[in-house]
């Protein structure tokens, strides 16, 4: 299996949903082609920041068929696909026409409460039925439960076809762990905004974004920097965009970045429940800090 590359920006991508709550392609589009054109190295299409648990399989399929047919190879494309039932998972890799995708970025399970061992065994089972190369998640803010360094370089050893981690565990010395010990190839990816910058100081390859769904051209130039071991630069863009990173999560992902969006005419501010958007008062302070980015 060949190797990729995902040094640099992805973009975890947003659902825009119009008022009746249905998906605004329109509106996915023209995000599309303002991230594409602004600088991004790839796209994650439904992940976490896409609302995807909020999505039937049909609507599903429709947003990576349309995505896939607008991007048209211009820039590489990650696919989420993950869940708490491994054997669905790899029904579901099986079954999915992933010909568009150079990867599948995978979830570890949440709800369950896997131990260490199941972790393992779980990724272990995804990575023998996955015909793309396996970008493992550890979001324990959101699943519950921590991969622990171990277990990802365990993996990061056993498989060929695992070849990266978007790291969100927020814990840095578990990371550095990762990015010390880890085989040379293996892609330790940020998975929050708000730590690119540092953990990028210590080896990672770069970050999948929130942010840079509003932000392509200057988050991605900041990276950039970063990788280039510009630093001094890179700190300068990292420190502009500091404040933002709080007010985009203090109501929570998406509902902060679709507000945003929001505020910036791409999209409309809608949400599927159970997430509903921003309180006014974070709207008006992210409203407030997008004037003086400007």
């Amino acid at each position: 299996m060949a190797r990729i590359n995902l040094t640099g920006m992805g973009v975890a991508l947003v659902t825009p949903f119009k008022q009746d709550k249905s998906i605004d392609f329109d509106a996915l589009g023209r995000l599309l082609e303002y991230q594409i054109k602004n600088s991004i190295d790839y796209l994650v299409v439904l992940g976490t920041t896409a609302e995807t648990p909020t999505l039937s399989a049909d609507e599903r399929r429709q947003v990576r068929e349309f995505v896939a047919r607008r991007v048209a190879g211009r820039v590489p494309l990650v696919i989420g696909i993950g869940g708490n039932n491994t054997m669905g998972i790899v029904e579901e890799i099986k079954s999915t026409d992933l010909s568009a995708f150079s990867a599948i970025l995978s979830v570890a399970p949440y709800y369950n409460k896997p131990s260490q061992e199941g972790i393992y065994q779980h990724y272990a089972t995804i990575a023998q039925a996955s015909p793309l190369p396996i970008i493992l998640y550890n979001v324990p803010g959101r699943t519950g439960v921590n991969m622990t360094a171990e277990t990802t370089l365990r993996l990061a050893r056993d498989f060929e076809n695992v070849v990266g981690i978007k790291e969100a565990s927020g814990n840095i010395s578990q990371m550095d762990e990762i990015i010390k010990d880890k085989p040379e190839d293996f892609m330790v990816i940020s998975g929050d905004d708000g730590i690119t910058f540092p953990l990028m100081t210590l080896g990672a390859i770069g970050v999948i974004s929130v942010i840079g769904n509003a932000f392509p051209k200057e988050f991605s130039k900041m990276v950039r920097l970063a990788r280039e071991g510009d630093y001094e630069h890179a700190l300068l863009i990292h420190h502009r965009f500091t404040e933002l990173f709080k007010l985009l999560f203090v109501d929570g992902n998406p509902a902060g970045v679709k507000c945003l969006l929001n505020a910036m005419g791409f999209i409309e501010n809608e949400l599927r429940l159970p997430l509903v958007p921003t309180r006014l008062k974070t709207y008006e302070e992210i409203r407030r800090v997008l004037n003086s980015l400007n």
